[in-house]
């Protein structure tokens, strides 16, 4: 029998045994009235229909969660003045300081953040979540989040930085964590929707139902939204929709089911070099590029208080569906046209991805006393399989439309990537004073990968086919609460990065891998004040420091022929350390007393980044080159986003102001652009946002939503993946939206 098996029937064994010990001892055990007297609950959030959105920490417990100590934020989105119909990033992270966002087009489909100098690729550094059930697709394959929910459902944002990943999985940007509307429980039916439309042929629509009927609580939402696009050939179609039933069996026992489906199909437009991107922005270099992914999850959970100090909680989750691609695929120097000897366009290339992930995790919480002062245990265990299907590099038709059709049978690239993890991790907080937390923390991760299949002109014998992930992971925090209003924090968690598909798959014969790739390993560290002043002021600072080591990259090797060729392996290593800073104050109820109906918020959302390379070597043509001290790319060193709200009544207005300092694209850290436009520094740029909200009637509301109101022209990026390697990518112009909504 192997080590790995061994580990893993240890593991289910120890923690099975322990949870089921805590439940007995919890049901056998005489409960006291006055054991916890001062019983956390879950928080409930109510916000009146004039307050502005501040930002807040999620509460010590939540669930089977623990935070205390942990840098958290919690975005309500109910009252705030952002554009909600296509999901702009910029708007709805706004007071989150230091989110670097990804806008390679306008119409949100896609979510691509990051923080503290990480990638942004669709978010995957994160942990992503939909109302807690882990949306990315495949955290060993590929573990980009591809599902993404109409922002119009969203209730609220739930963030965790990088301390969070102990508990929700091992992932250095911590969790972000989307939570859907609940249904209206004093109604058996009750109705929304929100209908816009705006620039560039933007039409969206938004229609919910939901009620409780005796102890069946259900909500439902579709969203359909398409565009023509800011840019040429970048029209795009989107349809979502979702279906919860909660069925509350009695006053401790709670069943959820729930299914998430997504559809969108974007016409990808091709990079620009910037020569093209300075003279027309809205220009493209591709007409018969598409995209589409679909996108399955469904999901059951169950909760189960067992008494007032102890709760279990069962999730059963899938992320089913596929990511589909046709593309004629080349740097933006290259045109599409017809081929002269055929008279036609050349073929294009068809890549699938097939996703079966699925998941099993069960938690506990319980309240206890540890040497008479309280304590908070969490833990649990968790077990993924994931079975990812990846077909590439197949020889597509010549045709202008989106077709998936090969027309030679035999795909470049057709592997099998297969993950069986386990993990199991436990967390505890002591209050050893009245006002001083104490939390510390374990997780240990042990699963296997499993690559099969075959590369068109490859030796099967270069690929590493098996690739063990075993990581024991601690973590130690506390939390000081100087009054009921103002607490301090510090926390330190590991944190790491499984290798992942793209790392071991070789560009072509003339790349090889190391079979002994290493997964990213480092930690997070954090320390900060928060809370607020009265009723007028609330603020986060927040310092931290995040260690990357393993990070993957070429070098340059010579074999026995004296014959050069790249060498994926581990380049090195890297450090971010910089400040978060958030700060709304609410100058009329500091100035008075008196109650008004008018009401105004001035924040800053503003975050400084260092993030450089501690070590590291790269490819340089057929040179390696050191980059010790290189900045990090796609990390721009300030991120700063300010705004005022003015509310009356049922208006509200928000104008706000961003800027996003310059950014490298490689790590060489190359100033001066490529003629392609794929390598060079990414400009700073600044934007301008207004919004404008009027709710009348008690149930009816109207929009008007622009975006970049002075039409900045500017981007973001110079993908290395998608939309294609190619070109730099314009981010969208001036946009306007009116919207109008109603609620019954």
């Amino acid at each position: 029998m192997s080590s790995g098996v061994i580990y893993r029937r240890f593991a289910i064994t120890i923690m099975i045994s322990f949870i089921f010990s805590v439940v007995s001892f919890a049901q056998t055990t005489k409960e006291k009235k006055d054991s916890f007297p001062e019983k956390i609950l879950d928080s409930v959030v109510i916000i009146s229909r004039l307050k502005q959105s501040i930002i807040k920490q999620l509460p010590e417990v939540k669930g089977t969660y623990l935070f205390v100590g942990k840098k958290s934020e919690v975005i309500n989105l109910e009252k705030a003045d952002i554009n909600r119909v296509d999901n702009n990033p910029r708007q709805l992270f706004s007071k989150i300081p230091g989110v670097f966002v990804y806008e390679t087009d306008g119409s949100g489909n896609q979510v691509n953040i990051a923080m503290r100098g990480l990638d942004p690729h669709r978010s995957w550094e994160m942990n992503v979540r939909h109302n807690d059930i882990m949306t990315n697709s495949d955290l060993y394959g590929y573990p980009a989040s591809h599902f993404n929910p109409p922002t119009e459902s969203i209730e609220k944002i739930e963030i965790v930085r990088g301390s969070g990943a102990l508990q929700y999985g091992a992932q250095f940007g911590g969790m972000v964590n989307y939570i859907t509307k609940e249904a209206d429980s004093s109604k058996k039916v009750s109705f929304e929707t929100q209908n816009s439309a705006g620039s560039y042929g933007l039409y969206s629509t938004y229609n919910a139902a939901g009620g409780k009927i005796k102890r069946l609580q259900y909500y439902a939402y579709v969203n359909y939204r398409k565009s023509d696009g800011y840019r040429d050939n970048s029209d795009y179609k989107y349809f979502a929709s979702h279906l919860h039933l909660v069925y509350a069996f009695s006053s401790k026992i709670k069943l959820r089911a729930e299914y998430n489906f997504m559809d969108y199909r974007n016409h990808i437009n091709g990079g620009l070099t910037d020569k093209q991107f300075y003279e027309n922005p809205r220009q493209s270099t591709r007409n018969r590029n598409y995209y589409s992914p679909i996108i399955h999850v469904p999901s059951v959970k169950l909760d189960y208080e067992i008494n007032n100090n102890t709760t279990i909680n069962f999730v059963s989750s899938a992320i089913l569906g596929s990511r589909s691609s046709v593309q004629f695929i080349a740097l933006s120097t290259v045109a599409d046209t017809v081929n002269k000897t055929t008279n036609s366009y050349n073929p294009r290339q068809v890549d699938i991805d097939n996703y079966n992930s699925y998941a099993q995790e069960l938690r506990l919480r319980h309240f206890y006393h540890l040497f008479s002062k309280k304590a908070i245990l969490v833990a649990g265990v968790r077990y993924i399989n994931n079975d990812l299907i990846r077909k590439q590099l197949g020889k597509g038709t010549t045709g202008s439309d989106y077709d998936l059709s090969l027309t030679d049978p035999v795909w470049g690239r057709d592997l099998t990537f297969k993950t069986k993890n386990l993990s199991v991790f436990a967390e505890n907080s002591w209050t050893p004073l009245p006002k001083l937390s104490i939390t510390a923390g374990v997780r240990f991760e042990n699963g296997d990968t499993k690559m099969r299949g075959t590369i068109k002109n490859y030796n099967p014998g270069e690929l590493p086919v098996n690739i063990a992930h075993h990581f024991m992971l601690w973590g130690f925090g506390s939390q000081y609460n100087i009054n009921n209003n103002i607490n301090v924090f510090a926390n330190w968690a590991q944190a790491y990065r499984p290798v992942i598909f793209a790392d071991i798959i070789p560009t072509t014969s003339f790349n090889k891998v190391d079979k002994k790739i290493k997964d990213a390993f480092g930690y997070n560290a954090e320390g900060g004040i928060r809370g607020k002043v009265k009723n007028f002021m609330h603020f986060d600072i927040t310092l931290f420091y995040l260690n990357y080591h393993n990070r993957t990259g070429n070098i340059v090797l010579t074999d026995n022929n004296n014959q050069a060729y790249f060498y994926k392996t581990n380049t090195g290593n890297s450090h971010s350390k910089g400040a978060e800073v958030y700060v709304e104050v609410q100058p009329i109820k500091w100035i008075t007393s008196y109650k008004t109906k008018w009401q105004l918020s001035v924040y800053s959302s503003t975050a400084y980044i260092n993030a450089k390379y501690s070590k590291g070597t790269v490819v340089a043509g057929n040179i390696n080159k050191d980059i010790t001290g290189n900045r990090v790319e796609v990390s721009p060193e300030w991120i700063s986003r300010n705004g005022v709200q003015v509310s009356y009544r049922g208006f509200s207005t928000t104008v706000q102001y961003s800027f996003t300092g310059s950014a490298f694209s490689d790590a060489l850290n190359t100033v001066q652009p490529n003629s392609s436009g794929t390598v060079g520094k990414v400009p700073a740029y600044q934007l301008a946002d207004w919004n404008f909200t009027y709710r009348f009637s008690k149930y009816y509301n109207i929009k008007l939503l622009v975006n970049n109101v002075f039409n900045k022209h500017y981007f973001t990026e110079r993908p290395a993946f998608f939309p294609g390697p190619g070109g730099l990518y314009p981010s969208d112009g001036r946009t306007v939206l009116l919207s109008l909504g109603a609620t019954f």
